[in-house]
């Protein structure tokens, strides 16, 4: 299974649903996969601790392959020689690097988009894939929502995410007509959700109430999940009894339908 993690506003989340998400598979024994594709870099620092310098071991070494830009530039390159081990069993990683950035105006111009989902597609071994995504809908969001079968929204509690998620669902209604007709919208993630607090509540109740797929798990904001950011241990290992904990987990039973 192919998940992306995706909205196209910032701070919602999306790295640190990715990476905990991720985590929780590989500790129930299957073996996953995170393909960073945001520049920025967080689940890469979260999962390796900023570990990865050369842009050579990672996902801009794919795309560069694709352009025939590296030693054994490909038409049909793969994933294998990019994948890092993490620390945690079962876990890993395919790093982003800035490089990203200048590879992009060329690799649209060449309709490199379905690239990424050919490889994932030709990849052994993986029993799940978490997809960490830029910010925005461009090239490397674009081709992650192509490769994915499923999709979760990260949503924070407040008016602008409410706005923005009109914009992000339309986005996802085209890409879905255009590019991938299978991908399906999972589930809106309600993250940092204070449930004593009048506003996050009411956002979420209209969200429903106007028929978008609001999960029944919800993110609470604690100082725990910077904490494991600062550890680069996602909270599965950083701090397994935490109420943050028990919450991606049941957020991972839902995705996934598995106790």
């Amino acid at each position: 299974m192919r998940r992306v993690i995706f909205n196209q506003k910032g701070g919602v989340g999306k790295s640190t649903i990715s990476c905990n998400l991720a985590a929780i598979s590989a500790v129930e024994g299957k073996k996953t996969l995170v393909v960073d594709l945001d520049m920025q870099g967080n689940a890469t620092q979260y999962l390796l601790g900023g570990k990865v310098a050369n842009s050579d071991q990672t996902i801009a070494k794919f795309f560069k392959d694709c352009l025939g830009l590296g030693l054994f530039g490909s038409n049909n390159p793969g994933l294998e020689d990019v994948i890092h081990e993490t620390p945690f069993p079962n876990l890993f990683v395919i790093p982003s690097h800035p490089e990203l950035e200048p590879l992009q105006a060329r690799l649209e111009s060449r309709y490199k988009i379905f690239k990424l989902k050919e490889a994932l597609e030709k990849l052994e071994g993986f029993d799940a894939v978490y997809m960490d995504t830029p910010p925005i809908l461009n090239f490397y969001s674009q081709s992650a929502l192509i490769a994915a079968h499923k999709c979760l929204i990260p949503f924070d509690c407040d008016a602008f995410s409410r706005e923005a998620l009109y914009t992000l669902m339309q986005a996802l209604a085209e890409v879905k007509v255009d590019h991938n007709p299978g991908l399906e919208i999972e589930g809106i993630v309600v993250n940092q959700y204070q449930k004593q607090a009048n506003l996050p509540r009411q956002l979420v109740e209209d969200l429903i109430t106007e028929g978008h797929p609001v999960l029944d798990a919800k993110i609470s904001p604690s100082v725990k999940i910077r904490e494991s950011h600062s550890e680069s241990k996602p909270l599965v290992y950083y701090a397994p009894y935490h109420k943050l904990t028990d919450e991606f987990r049941a957020l991972h039973i839902e995705i996934t339908g598995k106790v």
